[in-house]
């Protein structure tokens, strides 16, 4: 089983690294393979709306780490988010990473659990972490939750390392995240079938 971490911060070891680092570590001793992936400093544009990922091998037509990410959403049982707060909400380059990465994978993250991971000094975590947990109830993945919102604060990691109550609440998301894999892993070989899926109904307000 494997849970892939998507660093949103432009900062590759900072307070959102620091976060997610903990509940790598977790995962790990849970016996659950991690990766780490940092979206880095390069531009992330925006959605297109331009259909094209609908068509062939569902790729996006802007040529970057959205594309490198996609082919590994099938292989990936389990996914965390972590964005540090901007203007409270996630940072610009998440947001347009996670627009086209559900738009282009949608069909690969049904039913894969997921969990968002929130740093910031202060204020606006819980307008951060309703924004990123949107993405999950739209794509029907159980989201994991700990013993507090998934979130840390500071304004650097060491500072993030002495929030004992954010590191506890990392450690905690990590061994429900692993259980839940588990769990799951479990109802598969039993025969369990996932839920029937009906033909999506769409209805516009304006008629």
């Amino acid at each position: 089983m494997k849970v892939l971490l998507f660093n949103g911060s432009p900062n590759a070891y900072g307070c959102t690294y620091t976060a997610l680092k903990m509940v790598a570590t977790t995962l790990e001793a849970e016996g659950i393979e991690t990766e780490i992936i940092q979206l880095g400093t390069a531009p992330i544009g925006g959605c297109l709306g331009c259909g094209f990922c609908r068509m062939g091998d569902h790729q996006c037509v802007q040529k970057d780490i959205v594309n490198e990410v996609l082919p590994k959403l099938e292989e990936t049982d389990g996914f965390i988010f972590g964005s540090p707060v901007h203007f409270a909400g996630a940072s610009g380059a998440l947001t347009s990473f996670m627009d086209r990465l559900f738009y282009a994978g949608g069909r690969s993250f049904r039913l894969k659990p997921a969990a968002a991971v929130v740093s910031a000094r202060r204020g606006g975590t819980t307008a951060t972490f309703d924004q990123i947990n949107k993405y999950f109830t739209i794509r029907e993945m159980p989201v994991v939750s700990s013993q507090y919102w998934n979130m840390v604060h500071g304004n650097t990691p060491e500072e993030v390392m002495q929030d004992e109550e954010g590191m506890q609440t990392m450690r905690t998301l990590g061994r429900n995240m692993a259980y839940l894999l588990r769990c799951m892993a479990m109802a598969n070989a039993a025969g369990v079938p996932l839920p029937k899926q009906e033909t999506p109904a769409v209805t516009n307000f304006i008629r």
